[in-house]
């Protein structure tokens, strides 16, 4: 990636089936992306990030792989022929591995290069392709109009990870609600029951219920929700007594 990639980034029109503001919300996401890795340099982008064990390469290498991983299941849409995210979840870290002890340059130009993979895939899958079952990385079926959507929270989250001022509270309310509806889904009949009730950044409030209800609820705002139920934090500034999460991964 260079400096001109984010000065020359166009808008991307949105395709007939997903909402434009989704489109949009990549686009913007992938700018502060480009932002963040520009301004880093060679020391430190080998530094730790927040992922235990995973350098800022690891991270802004795995942003580029999953990026071809969501056109892979762009492509299953369009052709109709099982395409999986990635081969396997060996593959998928040897990948990330490999890729983290490049240059600085040579992982901006694949992240730049992924990027455009992603973003064309998006403007050319024909309208009914939106509406094809594919599967997520996980293995869970999904219909292909919300892989953007996946995008979306792929950059958001692994910008925070990349510990260079982006944080929970830059996230857009709606992916916010979005990710917290996404933890429900994933702790469902693991981990412990409780309830969380986040207050958004214009004050509305909202309360989830994770495995059973629960009398008393984790609360308090989205950001610092998010924070503890993607293990990112330890809850701090959350009310309530916290029990201890599965792995968000």
């Amino acid at each position: 990636m260079t400096s001109t990639s984010s000065t020359q980034h166009t808008s991307v029109p949105a395709p007939r089936g997903v909402p434009k503001r989704i489109v949009d919300a990549v686009e913007h996401a992938t700018g502060v992306l480009y932002e963040l890795v520009e301004a880093i340099d060679q020391v430190a982008v080998r530094r730790p990030s927040l992922l235990p064990g995973w350098s800022r390469a690891h991270v802004v290498t795995h942003l580029a792989r999953n990026a071809d991983a969501l056109v892979n299941l762009l492509t299953w849409a369009r052709t109709g022929v099982e395409h999986q995210a990635y081969a396997s979840r060996a593959d998928r870290d040897a990948d990330i591995e490999e890729g983290s002890g490049r240059l600085l340059q040579l992982l901006r130009a694949d992240l730049d290069s992924a990027c455009a993979r992603f973003t064309t895939a998006c403007r050319e899958l024909p309208a009914s392709a939106w509406q094809a079952e594919v599967a997520t990385p996980r293995g869970q079926p999904m219909r292909a109009d919300l892989v953007p959507w996946l995008r979306l929270c792929e950059l958001w989250i692994h910008m925070v990870d990349l510990d260079l001022g982006v944080t929970f509270a830059d996230l857009p309310d709606e992916l916010a609600e979005k990710l917290i509806d996404d933890s429900v889904e994933r702790f469902a009949g693991r981990g412990p029951s409780f309830d969380v009730e986040a207050t958004f950044p214009d004050g509305r409030q909202r309360r989830w219920t994770f495995n059973s209800p629960a009398s008393a609820a984790v609360a308090g705002s989205s950001a610092d929700v998010l924070g503890w139920l993607t293990g990112r934090t330890r809850g701090e500034g959350l009310r309530g007594d916290l029990p201890d999460l599965p792995s968000w991964g």
